[in-house]
């Protein structure tokens, strides 16, 4: 706290001049129940970036029927992953940004928000502001662009600055779907998870987090991203693991609309039909390990594929706050806090 010099005595004292970075993922319920699901799903369902139908015509059948059907599955489903320390989100995203406060020193504070549920990202850049960070990194930690992501992220960071008289300066995180660093990160943990296999297997399916094909048509980058994402990632890959086949795939459907195509459950059923027998899974991507990944990718998924006829199996890891993760986000979050530090 500082007073302005030549103030008067009674001048009230004003927290300013300090960075931070504030990591952002998408959310996650306090509690696998049915009640704390259901009021995660009703902001995430609510906002227009997530679902663009009109609220007139959506609201009905969120409130009506999704939100009494839906919560009781989808917290049995995150009951199966849940730890002592929570949801495999908020628990990977805690360390990542402990571990990132410890590489970039007491010169900036690391914190982290979500999107969606607790803690949240507005309050967190307010909080911030309050504290005396002017200067505000946003990091949303999605690789690859996408307006139901990456956009409404900083929508609530904006709504924020829209509440305040004094605001900080803002900077986001771009996307970095084909950065060098992110790609290179990916190999080398994707290549050490593949060699501590206990088999070897024929194909490496790269799931990504499904859209509906509107979005595309719309003009959202998101598929191309993801697309370039697995094109570099296997020209990089691709000569280490000599022998083996690599796919993309969508997953996570929902609703009656067309979604971006494979999907990844037909994928895994149709490739062991036609005579795969081992195969490794990875989301590039999370950043960290979700219910979408350990419960829909590993737990899931492998019976998709053994009831299709295949006989092993591995979902592999996100990059989560591995040393090669660490690495990437150390690198990209100095460079975005170029002229700060």
């Amino acid at each position: 706290m500082t007073r302005p010099p030549h103030a008067p005595d009674d001048h009230p004292s004003v927290a300013h001049g300090r960075v931070a970075v504030l990591l952002s993922n998408l959310g996650t319920p306090d509690a696998p129940d049915a009640k704390s699901v259901k009021r995660y799903l009703g902001q995430f369902l609510s906002d227009r970036r997530v679902v663009e139908i009109p609220p007139i015509a959506w609201q009905p059948i969120l409130r009506g029927i999704i939100l009494n059907t839906r919560p009781k599955k989808s917290a049995e489903a995150y009951a199966k992953v849940w730890g002592e320390d929570g949801s495999p989100l908020a628990a990977i995203t805690a360390e990542q940004t402990r571990l990132l406060q410890q590489r970039l020193g007491e010169g900036v504070r690391v914190e982290y928000a979500m999107r969606y549920g607790n803690p949240d990202l507005g309050e967190a850049v307010a909080r911030l502001k309050e504290d005396g960070f002017d200067r505000i990194l946003l990091a949303p930690l999605y690789p690859q662009y996408c307006s139901a992501t990456t956009a409404t992220a900083v929508d609530a960071a904006n709504a924020a600055l829209a509440a305040m008289r004094w605001q900080p300066s803002l900077r986001t995180l771009p996307p970095y779907y084909d950065d060098p660093l992110y790609i290179a990160a990916l190999a080398d943990d994707l290549e050490r998870q593949i060699a501590a296999l206990s088999f070897a297997p024929e194909m490496l399916l790269l799931s990504f987090h499904g859209m509906p094909q509107r979005t595309l048509e719309l003009g959202d980058p998101y598929h191309c991203h993801c697309r370039k994402t697995a094109r570099l990632l296997w020209d990089e890959l691709g000569p280490r693991l000599k022998g083996m086949e690599m796919r993309v795939a969508f997953q996570s459907r929902f609703g009656r609309a067309k979604w971006l195509e494979p999907a990844t459950d037909a994928t895994l059923e149709r490739v062991a039909k036609a005579g795969t027998r081992r195969l490794a899974i990875a989301a590039p991507g999370f950043s960290a390990d979700c219910l979408e990944t350990r419960e829909e990718l590993a737990m899931q998924g492998r019976e998709q594929f053994m009831e299709a006829g295949g006989e092993q199996f591995a979902a592999l890891d996100c990059l989560n706050a591995s040393p090669s993760g660490m690495d990437m986000l150390e690198a990209l979050v100095r460079r975005e806090l170029s002229g700060w530090l």
